[in-house]
């Protein structure tokens, strides 16, 4: 009887170790896919920037940047593969350039990083993602000082520093939007295991000197 319980325990433990391996590829592999899915997107939504550019220098000198005039309007979106995106952030200090969705939802998220709330017009935009290791898995990193760009899709650069950085539970919604003007941009990510958010304040300067 021993033997067989002993048996039974050797076979259970292999078949944990097994699916503990196979979750690991599974990870490894779903990381590199959104890796590989992102920056497919960057480099099309790119390949748009010179029609665009070509246009905005068609213009009058005069003739100010649509959110200069009205910072509610709406940003503009380029449509690749059926999803919208509003533009891309680039942190140098993490070497990290990606594509942002305009909407957030689950199945977006394991495309790229998604606007989660709010306007880079108005300075306060949450912007959320996976914590994929190409995407957002590294935000933790961060320190104060830290230099963030985000340039919208007319080619508009928006500079940010990093101000701080926080962890907040999932329940704290009202914590992660409510910035009482005290940040104009917010990443965040869930921290492994996905009990709590990796949250990164940032604040606007005026050149992409941080």
């Amino acid at each position: 009887m021993e033997n067989k319980r002993g048996r039974v325990c050797m076979a259970l433990g292999a078949l944990l170790l097994i699916m503990a391996l196979g979750l690991t590829l599974y990870n490894v592999w779903d990381d590199k896919r959104a890796a590989s899915g992102a920056q497919e997107a960057l480099a099309e939504l790119r390949a748009v920037e010179p029609e665009r550019e070509q246009k905005s220098q068609s213009l009058p000198e005069n003739i100010l940047p649509d959110y200069l005039v009205d910072a509610r309007v709406e940003m503009p979106i380029v449509e690749i593969d059926g999803n919208s995106y509003i533009g891309y952030i680039s942190i140098p200090s993490l070497e990290l350039e990606l594509p942002v969705l305009s909407e957030w939802s689950y199945p977006n998220l394991k495309i790229a990083p998604c606007r989660y709330y709010g306007s880079v017009y108005l300075d306060n935009m949450i912007i959320a993602a996976h914590n994929y290791n190409r995407h957002f898995g590294r935000i933790h990193s961060l320190e104060a000082g830290d230099a963030v760009c985000f340039t919208d899709m007319d080619g508009n650069e928006f500079y940010y520093s990093v101000l701080s950085i926080e962890q907040l539970w999932p329940n704290q919604a009202k914590e992660m939007a409510d910035s009482e003007g005290e940040w104009d941009l917010t990443l965040f990510t869930c921290t492994v295991g996905g009990r709590q958010r990796v949250t990164v304040r940032c604040v606007r300067t005026d050149t992409g000197v941080a």
